[in-house]
């Protein structure tokens, strides 16, 4: 529930920094400690017109869980895309399947957070979002109570990437990159399900880049569907220390850590429902989008790249966890490193594929 090539270059040390950094005059950037964390003000200081703010090319992600809240941070960036909950009484808004992907109930803020992570403007309203230049298609696949059901994450997939579903109108808006902070519920947590895995085959044929969350039971990632299954992305959580919290899951399926926080210190953002506008959740699920936001840069400046290209560019660039590892016991893997989007947008800008 929600909650490469050869000829590619080489990947930076860390020590290849930026000279500068850009620094958002939104008033919670302050608290945004998971934007430094993966060193984002120094790769938006990369991106052409850095100057007045990151730029790129306009770059579609698609969000695939509660469903769409507008949104004061992305506006009309962030679009109402289609509702694909196929039960009247799971899905809260006395329909099945329609083409109102609105959020409904106590969970509606999880949907409007990841996107606001994503996207969010740099325009001194509330956060700094990752790419403010990114547009946002909410997916809604999670009913009420926030669970999923294998057909209609299935039809989503598919959909949210600009493949046909029968019965559904096509998507004028298809996403190169498709956010994932969730996982099938119903089916045994056993390893990638079938249908997903055949889902998440045809939209990386596609060429959309699934990024996911790890998910939240402090398990082996295997298990679940979609962060088992090949060609996912799949992201576990890391503290404002590095290290992987308890609730994280782990594991060979996990490509990468980033910042999801803890009980303690959680990622701040804007919420339209949130006390004073704003919440401070921890999870995976907050995890995954800062690596769908990073994606969503590389491309805005290689629209070319292919998923395999991506990820290999999020994996390739991660720094080291603090200590070499994130967690004391080494079965506890978080993959590669921390996501680290200043060497990730060095080594698209280096490379000579995806112009």
């Amino acid at each position: 529930m929600p909650l490469p090539s050869s000829t590619a270059p080489t990947t930076p040390t860390p020590s290849a920094s930026a000279a500068s950094a850009i620094t958002p005059s939104d008033p919670l950037y302050a608290r945004q400690w998971n934007l430094s964390a993966v060193r984002l003000p120094q790769a938006w200081a990369l991106l052409p017109g850095a100057g007045n703010g990151p730029r790129g090319a306009p770059v579609t992600v698609a969000v695939l869980d509660t469903g769409y809240v507008p949104s004061p941070e992305l506006g009309a960036r962030a679009i109402n895309g289609y509702d694909f909950v196929s039960s009247p009484a799971r899905a809260g808004d006395g329909t099945g399947r329609d083409p109102d992907a609105h959020a409904v109930g106590e969970f509606a803020y999880h949907g409007e957070i990841i996107a606001n992570l994503i996207g969010a403007a740099h325009d001194g309203r509330g956060m700094a979002g990752i790419n403010p230049q990114a547009r946002v298609v909410h997916v809604r696949v999670a009913a009420v109570d926030g669970t999923i059901e294998v057909p209609d994450l299935v039809d989503g997939l598919k959909w949210a990437a600009g493949l046909s579903v029968p019965g559904v109108p096509a998507n004028p808006n298809p996403a190169r990159i498709l956010n994932l902070s969730l996982y099938a519920d119903f089916i045994p947590l056993t390893g990638c399900d079938a249908r997903v895995q055949a889902a998440v085959d045809a939209v990386t044929a596609k060429g959309a880049l699934v990024i996911a969350g790890a998910a939240n039971d402090g398990r082996d990632a295997g298990g679940y569907s979609p962060a088992g299954c090949r060609n996912v992305l799949t992201v576990t959580s890391v503290n404002a220390a590095g290290q992987r919290p308890g609730y994280a899951n782990w594991g060979r399926a996990v490509a990468l850590a980033a910042p999801g926080g803890d009980p303690t210190q959680g990622i701040v953002a804007s919420s339209a429902a949130g006390p004073g506008g704003e919440r401070s959740p921890n999870g995976t699920s907050f995890a995954a989008p800062h690596a769908a936001g990073v994606a969503s840069l590389l491309l805005g400046v290689r629209p070319g790249l292919s998923p395999a290209l991506l990820r290999s560019y999020l994996s390739r660039s991660a720094a080291p966890f603090p200590g070499g590892r994130c967690d004391p016991q080494p079965e506890h893997s978080c993959g590669a490193g921390l996501l680290n989007a200043e060497g990730a947008l060095k080594l698209a800008l280096a490379s000579s594929l995806g112009k």
